[in-house]
């Protein structure tokens, strides 16, 4: 049988409510994080396989039960692989069924960790994470006992700042790793800089990139599970198991998070970490969240509803001068304001 390959266009309700209904009979769900969504369709124009993209990852895999076997999935990993190495992006994701990891393997993609029974994590080269581990040990020299924290600070409060100290002081190095991903109200490289602007003064700190590799909520494939505590729960195995990898690389034996008052499903996965870490040498450190002098715990959620809001006294307790001085600077301000345009 000929089929055809073509794009669904996002707009087309009829269209993505049959990719949808495809990846349901594969018992998937539909991410709300996707850049493009590809077709394939038989003879007679009926959807039997679609597969989508975000960012560098490929996902939401499916072929209709009746046309395994037939290199649908092949087709569609060949087409969209073609199309990102055409736009510049050739370090390729992917996450997958345990069912798909082997043709998957077949096509060049190569397994990071696992999650038994759920979901594979797969890259595109063969030495990729090797690499990046090699990258980070190149970065640091052991001493002693090492830490590490892992910071999106969107953007870096006081709260973040008492993080990384308090860590610090419980360690002779503390590896510092700044969330990657370009999905957050302020961009990487700004929440680097302020990162690193904000604890220059503690000297037993060294600083790093998460890549692609350590698993942030914005990017994690939640289409692969219903319930959010499923999902909460897999993401913090998934995260466990490539931190582990990591902790083995860089000699580290202790892992830092913040106490988290607010989200059950942030609590949840600090729970899960703390009972999954150990089992590679890990221990997890819960440390309490500072507030402000009405005991409201500083935030970097109540920094953008202030921003957004322009109350610079709300500003002024919850940022550390370096952070304040950034969102105050015409750079700052002209970010707050395309966040403001892009709400409207």
């Amino acid at each position: 049988m000929n089929y055809e390959t073509r794009y669904i266009d996002k707009s087309n309700p009829k269209a993505m409510e049959a990719a949808e209904a495809l990846l349901q009979e594969a018992g998937l769900g539909m991410d709300r994080h996707l850049d493009r969504t590809l077709g394939v369709f038989n003879e007679a124009g009926t959807l039997v396989a679609t597969g989508s993209t975000f960012a560098n990852t490929l996902r939401c895999l499916a072929v209709d039960s009746g046309c395994q076997g037939e290199g649908l999935l092949a087709k569609m990993v060949t087409r969209l692989t073609e199309d990102l190495f055409m736009e510049g992006i050739t370090h390729l994701f992917v996450y997958a069924n345990p069912e798909s990891e082997e043709k998957l393997s077949q096509l060049g993609f190569y397994p990071i960790a696992r999650v038994p029974g759920t979901l594979v994590f797969m890259e595109n080269r063969r030495d990729g994470f090797t690499d990046y581990l090699n990258r980070l040990a190149e970065e640091s020299e052991p001493n002693g006992t090492s830490g590490a924290v892992i910071l999106n600070a969107n953007p870096f409060t006081l709260g973040h700042r008492c993080l990384a100290e308090t860590a610090a002081g419980q360690c002779d190095t503390l590896h510092v790793f700044v969330v990657s991903e370009d999905v957050s109200f302020f961009p990487f490289e700004a929440r680097k800089r302020l990162v690193i602007a904000g604890t220059k003064d503690i000297r037993n700190i060294v600083y790093h990139d998460t890549g692609s590799y350590l698993i942030s909520r914005a990017v994690f494939p939640a289409y692969f599970l219903k319930e959010e505590e499923k999902v909460t729960s897999a993401q913090a195995a998934l995260d466990a198991a490539v931190f582990a990898r990591e902790a083995k690389r860089l000699g580290l034996s202790l892992r830092f998070v913040g106490e988290e008052p607010f989200s059950p499903a942030t609590s949840l996965y600090n729970q899960m970490m703390a009972g999954l870490l150990p089992k590679e040498g890990i221990t997890l450190k819960v440390i309490r969240r500072l507030a402000d002098l009405d005991g409201i715990p500083v935030s970097a959620t109540r920094v953008r509803k202030a921003l957004l809001a322009g109350d610079t006294d709300i500003l002024r307790v919850l940022l550390p001068d370096t952070t304040l001085n950034y969102v105050l600077s015409e750079e700052g301000r002209d970010l707050v304001s395309r966040r403001l345009k892009e709400a409207e």
